[in-house]
């Protein structure tokens, strides 16, 4: 009699749904988690005769597990305020190192261990493109990613200054205008360059740089010259960017600071004007700073990670990877949030996140578990009903059957 294997299949199958609904609500608050279905197929079917017509009588012998299905949809994204904590907001994994196995996760709950180290909570490396002086390569092989906590950037000093200036064309012969800008020697000490500018004709104005009483000994070095202007106010002579500026016998005993005079922009356009209006310089850049240590980072949207000195220098330290598959539902749960590839799933297309229809990174933010509790009470009470009509059906072949064994005495 086949009745009690039928009522067994059915607890069978339908106490591993319980067991799916139960993981996800144990997984409610996990990180990224993705909650699961388990869907059931009918088992073979005994051939009891036929019909007069011919048609089969079949009785089926109960139901199986057919699979277990993952959503792979995003959950919410909850801000934090932990630079460590990454979500991915679309498709793909990020790519982790565990024990030397490559794995996915959706789970950015990432921390730094004491050497800098970025690593999910169970210790795998995140995994990204390492920068060569501040440029990130794509084409490079995967690497573990480090944040430098422990590092200190050495100072730089300043090679080259810009200003942007009106000269006011109204001003007599023998006015003055001065303006001051701050620049680094090669021990970071700051220094406060001033430029002076005396009208010495009509359209034409002399420059003189200097640094405060003291800060050099030595004689300053094409530090002066004379700025033309044509009668609408551009900037005529010189004609190209004022270089081998220099002063020696820093009395702190830094190198002798010499540097370039950007009058024009990148673009060739001159910074500094003559127009009639008060003299005012609106803007000034300098590529020198002092030394800083290691204070914080940051990622961008494309996982770019940025490290901010106190100095208030930022240096790119790598990229964050990001994996895409094909068939995301042939992926294998391997645990503690992670992914393994198979045949079912493909392999990993590994690249930048926000390209090849990748997800972007949001930082200070993560990924919530999808799972719905109002959609899982409900699966729970259905599961619940399937289980106990099962074992009702044990029970009544068992009084059938009782039955029967007592028509024999």
């Amino acid at each position: 009699m086949p009745s009690f294997s039928i009522a067994l299949t059915g607890l069978e199958a339908n106490s591993v749904a319980l067991d799916t609904i139960g993981n996800n609500l144990a997984n409610l608050n996990t990180t990224a988690f993705k909650g699961q279905t388990t869907s059931f197929s009918d088992l073979f079917y005994q051939n009891i005769g036929s019909t007069g017509s011919g048609d089969a009588l079949q009785v089926g012998l109960g139901t199986q597990v057919s699979g277990t299905n993952t959503d792979f949809s995003q959950g919410s994204l909850s801000t934090t305020t932990n630079s460590t904590d990454m979500a991915l907001n679309g498709s793909g994994f990020f790519v982790v190192d565990q024990g030397g196995l490559e794995q996915l996760t959706r789970s950015g709950n990432f921390q730094l261990d004491q050497s800098g180290n970025l690593q999910t909570t169970t210790g795998a490396g995140v995994m990204g493109y390492a920068a060569a002086n501040g440029v990130v390569n794509t084409n490079t092989p995967l690497t573990t990613l480090q944040i430098p906590v422990d590092a200190t950037q050495a100072a730089q000093a300043t090679e080259n200054f810009g200003i942007t200036a009106n000269l006011d064309a109204a001003t007599a012969v023998g006015g003055t205008f001065s303006t001051t800008i701050t620049m680094y020697d090669s021990l970071g000490t700051s220094h406060a360059a001033t430029v002076n500018f005396t009208k010495t004709a009509d359209n034409t104005w002399s420059y003189a740089i200097s640094l405060p009483a003291g800060d050099a000994t030595g004689t300053p070095v094409n530090n002066t010259g004379t700025l033309t202007f044509s009668s609408s106010g551009a900037l005529l002579t010189p004609a190209a960017n004022v270089t081998g500026i220099s002063f020696p016998g820093l009395s702190d005993g830094a190198n002798d600071m010499t540097f370039n005079w950007n009058l024009y922009n990148s673009t060739g356009a001159p910074q500094i004007g003559q127009t009639v209006g008060t003299s005012t310089a609106t803007a000034s850049t300098q590529d020198g700073f002092a030394s800083g240590s290691y204070k914080s980072f940051s990622v961008d949207s494309a996982g770019v990670i940025s490290a901010g000195f106190s100095n208030g220098q930022t240096v790119t330290i790598g990229q964050i990877a990001v994996a895409s598959v094909t068939n995301v539902e042939g992926l294998t749960v391997e645990g503690g949030n992670n992914y393994q590839t198979t045949a079912a799933s493909g392999a990993a297309s590994v690249g930048a996140p926000g390209a090849g229809g990748r997800g972007s990174i949001e930082d200070d933010t993560l990924e919530q578990s999808n799972v719905d509790i109002s959609t899982e009470f409900a699966n729970l009470i259905v599961a619940q009903r399937a289980f106990e009509a099962n074992s009702k059906t044990v029970t009544t072949f068992d009084t059938v059957t009782q039955e029967t064994i007592n028509m024999i005495h």
